[in-house]
């Protein structure tokens, strides 16, 4: 085992082999002790009985309540669940990893599973789940693990899926930048207006510039924006800038104050307060904390 300030991230093999459809673990555990890691597998977590957890998915760091379920399909997402301020010694954990090849050949672009498909392109930043949703898949999800038959199994699996899959209210957790993936979007004007945030993110970006690129009104563009992406243009472009800045505290070693001019902030002390109000904790602790949770095994 390498030194907690080697600055690597496990990367799982887990046990699933080529011709597994998917690996289960159910277990009941009084603390968490496993540290950050990434796979290729695409995963749901459930976990009960462990108020006080810290749920670590790619720059989202959240305390966890009594139920949490969240599904990651981001090969590089590294994520974890730390012990933090639990005190709980009944906890369980319901681990279901399945490989992003079970929806063999063109399974996953049929109308059927459109769903699915939008569910799994936003689980690469991570997505988390309301209590409403968890209730209605836990009965199946609570026996996955007692299954006899391993096609009823599957099959369970895929029900819980699609299940998940119409829940209108899950929100995605980390940032694009730091889940290395291009944001998806049925729009041709959302996705131009994207492109050019993430290229320009460093400069000042006005939002005549946007208009002018999409043939739209500022006016128009900010309510297109709005309705077509959840998230008003300061916002995206103040995530967008967040997420690289949370990357480079991660991976380099420049100043607080270099990383936030090249991220796009002209001030200091602004860029210290919106990260801490979105990331709950100062640039400074957001990397001292990351790098004491990077180990090599």
């Amino acid at each position: 085992m390498g030194n907690p300030g080697s600055g690597y991230i496990i990367h799982e093999i887990t046990p699933l082999s080529d011709r597994d459809c998917f690996y289960i673990a159910d277990r009941r555990k009084t603390e968490f002790t496993y540290p950050l890691h990434s796979h290729s597998e695409f995963e749901i977590n459930y976990v009960e009985n462990a108020e006080g957890v810290r749920r670590i998915v790619g720059d989202s760091v959240e305390i966890i309540g009594k139920y949490d379920l969240t599904l990651i399909a981001g090969e590089e997402l590294e994520h974890v669940w730390e012990q933090h301020q639990c005190t709980s010694k009944q906890i369980r954990e319901i681990t279901v990893q399945f490989s992003k090849d079970l929806f063999f050949g063109n399974l996953i672009r049929k109308n059927q599973f459109d769903s699915i498909r939008r569910m799994l392109d936003s689980a690469q930043k991570g997505i988390n789940f309301p209590m409403e949703t968890i209730m209605k898949i836990y009965p199946m999800l609570d026996t996955l693990s007692a299954e006899k038959s391993g096609f009823h199994a599957v099959i369970k699996l895929l029900i819980i899926l699609y299940e998940l899959s119409l829940c209108d209210s899950y929100r995605t957790l980390t940032s694009t930048s730091f889940a290395h993936i291009d944001e998806n979007s049925d729009s041709r004007r959302v996705r131009k207006i994207q492109e050019y945030i993430n290229k320009y993110y460093r400069e000042e970006i006005r939002l005549e510039d946007l208009a002018g690129i999409t043939g739209m009104t500022p006016v128009a563009l900010s309510r297109f924006f709005k309705l077509r992406s959840g998230k008003t243009v300061s916002d995206y472009i103040i995530d967008i800038r967040l997420g690289h800045a949370a990357r480079l505290l991660v991976d380099t070693t420049n100043t607080v104050a270099e990383i936030c001019y090249d991220c796009g902030f002209n001030n200091i002390s602004n860029f210290n307060r919106i990260f801490k109000k979105r990331k709950g904790c100062s640039p400074k602790e957001f990397r001292e904390n990351y790098r004491k949770r990077k180990l090599i095994i």
